[in-house]
């Protein structure tokens, strides 16, 4: 659904509810570490990639879309489309296997990627295609990828996209195997869940160059030294993704933390340790160092790869603690 065809009073709508979004995440200070993203934001319209979405109501999804037959309800999606939120996009027997994900996460980070003019960037998960505008807008559609293994979702992220005025590569394939024919990257930007570093990434880098991606409920940034070598800290906020689908993956394996004190069963950084070291630690032992260390927060930690293996640490890559990962 184009921006032409809104209506006159739905296009006011989203004009000024886009302006409200850039304001509520100016405020936040998202993209302080680069406020060239907030033009990007003004300028690429939320609403013309989620001509429908879904929210979860009392343990279903509920639709709405464009399409709506009443003007309230078009109202109600203009109004969504623009909230600090993510949006479902699609669903599949109940799971969700695509979404738009918050716009105050995706702007902090963007600024993260630290991309430069000239920056060629890779992104796993096309999702809507939201992203990849935003990508589009700042670098220009020569310099963008974008890759998911469904073409469903490729299809109409480029329909997406198109709408906008924006044309990127947008490419159906594994995200695991990057895109080889694209390379070499300057930044990779993962929307989905990871559970190892694919090697394919770091083949298809230039030295130098900087991976975001979503590990353990956190975002690791790592800086590439070659196509053998990568490190890097985690950022201090948190985040949620679906799962990166294709290559080899593992299932999780369940953890009885029955005998864990509840505070610690529930404390958002203590699971997320949890993640980072379920192949390698207990739980009774990934409590008693996060106790021993004062409940270290996310960016104490951080990830190596090297030498054909990959192991994730806290504070020091070479210190006493550190944990294999798969």
């Amino acid at each position: 659904m184009a921006t032409h065809a809104l209506d006159p009073g739905l296009q006011e709508l989203a004009v000024s509810s886009r302006a409200e979004l850039v304001r509520e995440i100016d405020a936040s200070g998202a993209w302080a570490a680069d406020p060239v993203w907030r033009e990007a934001f003004e300028a690429v319209p939320r609403h013309l990639f989620v001509p429908y979405y879904y929210l979860g109501v009392t343990g279903r999804y509920e639709r709405r879309g464009c399409d709506a037959p009443d003007p309230r309800g078009r109202e109600e999606w203009v109004r969504g489309a623009y909230q600090d939120a993510p949006l479902a996009t699609r669903v599949c027997e109940g799971e969700l296997v695509s979404s738009s994900s918050q716009p105050s996460l995706m702007a902090q980070m963007l600024a993260e990627l630290e991309v430069e003019d000239g920056s060629a960037v890779l992104e796993i998960g096309a999702g809507s295609g939201y992203n990849a505008a935003l990508l589009s807008h700042r670098l220009g559609d020569g310099l963008v990828t974008t890759v998911d293994l469904d073409p469903e979702i490729t299809e109409s992220a480029r329909e997406h996209l198109a709408d906008a005025g924006y044309h990127p590569t947008v490419v159906t394939g594994d995200g695991a195997r990057g895109v080889p024919e694209r390379a070499p990257f300057d930044r990779i930007i993962a929307t989905c869940t990871l559970d190892r570093i694919p090697d394919a990434w770091l083949a298809q880098c230039r030295p130098g160059a900087r991976i975001l991606a979503p590990f353990a409920t956190g975002l690791i940034a790592l800086r590439v030294r070659d196509a053998r070598h990568a490190q890097g800290r985690f950022l201090h906020t948190p985040a949620y993704f679906v799962p990166l689908r294709g290559g080899p993956r593992r299932e999780p394996q369940q953890q009885d933390l029955g005998e864990l004190p509840r505070r610690a069963r529930g404390h958002e950084l203590f699971r997320f340790l949890l993640e980072l070291t379920r192949h390698s630690l207990a739980p009774y032992e990934a409590y008693a160092l996060w106790e021993r260390e004062g409940q270290p927060a996310r960016d104490r930690y951080g990830i190596t790869v090297g030498g054909g293996r990959s192991w994730a640490w806290l504070d020091d890559p070479e210190g006493p603690y550190t944990w294999p990962l798969p």
